[in-house]
């Protein structure tokens, strides 16, 4: 069971990205941090990812891996996708050389690799390339993948009044009985509004049937050093100050460091998830290399 993976503390989480929904990247990716020991997949509410993804932990011999569909609200950068106008467009070529998705090809941004990152955007000198949210309502997103039976569901509050968060947390509710994975942000929340919101989500759940992730910096992960980990690090100290009984995950700027930083602070961490920084290390690199790299990841977040 997932509450048992949560429960020994050694729990390593790989963001695939809740706008990655190509399924063939997925497949890779899974399939080489399960056999490097991840049991824990997060993933996009995309039926032929969510496939791919058990496909791929099948293929690395794994059968006691769990999967975690995560959603975005509208606001969410997690499913933003970037878009080219192509008259402001000089075709320098910065934004394909820096996306790390390899979303960018001809001056276009394919919808099915983009993550919303905005990398490309930050090299744009000539304001080219814009963003645009492809949020959908919970009840066109979920019901086609529950039949696939997830082990979690993941809903992302960034950007979103309380209002729009309690009514799609209840939603998932009312669709799925199992864990639910709250990805807070203090980005634009205060301490005080942070524990005052996660408090309200878990008016009506039960003792530990929710993980709170607690988001540093989005998708900033592509740096392996305490500064990029430390928002993470702080957001977990203020919901571990807060004795809440959830599990306690970070994401958001997490690295090889995370674990290490935590151990300096006192964070009595469930898990750690890593995006950014999990897919990048790996890419380009042969099947048994990946594997490799990506155990001495896995093994720093939970030794």
């Amino acid at each position: 069971m997932l509450k048992n993976l949560l429960n020994e503390k050694k729990c390593f989480k790989l963001i695939c990205g809740a706008g990655n929904e190509d399924a063939d990247e997925v497949f890779s990716l899974v399939k080489i941090y399960a056999a490097a020991g991840c049991r824990f997949f997060d993933v996009s509410a995309n039926r032929d990812v969510i496939i791919s993804a058990r496909d791929a932990m099948k293929s690395a011999g794994v059968d006691n891996g769990y999967i975690c569909v995560s959603v975005g609200l509208k606001n969410d950068p997690h499913i933003s996708k970037g878009i080219i106008d192509s008259e402001k467009c000089k075709m320098c070529g910065k934004c394909e050389e820096i996306c790390p998705q390899k979303a960018v090809h001809n001056f276009k941004i394919s919808p099915e690799k983009c993550i919303g990152c905005a990398k490309c955007s930050t090299v744009c000198k000539n304001n080219a390339i814009s963003f645009y949210s492809c949020a959908k309502p919970l009840d066109e997103i979920l019901p086609p993948v529950m039949d696939l039976k997830p082990d979690c569901i993941e809903l992302h509050s960034i950007g979103s009044t309380n209002e729009e968060i309690i009514r799609n947390k209840n939603y998932i509710e009312n669709v799925f009985s199992g864990i639910l994975s709250l990805c807070i942000s203090r980005q634009k929340l205060g301490n005080e509004e942070m524990i005052s919101q996660i408090k309200t989500l878990l008016n009506d759940r039960k003792p530990y049937t929710t993980i709170i992730q607690a988001d540093g910096v989005p998708m900033t992960g592509g740096k392996d050093d305490y500064r990029t980990t430390l928002q993470a690090v702080a957001a977990a100290e203020i919901v571990q100050n807060a004795k809440l009984p959830v599990y306690l995950t970070l994401s958001g700027g997490t690295n090889s460091k995370t674990g290490e930083l935590c151990k300096l602070c006192g964070i009595d961490y469930n898990g750690i998830a890593i995006g950014s920084f999990a897919r990048k290390i790996v890419k380009d690199k042969n099947f048994d290399e990946a594997v490799e790299i990506a155990r001495k990841l896995i093994n720093s977040t939970i030794s």
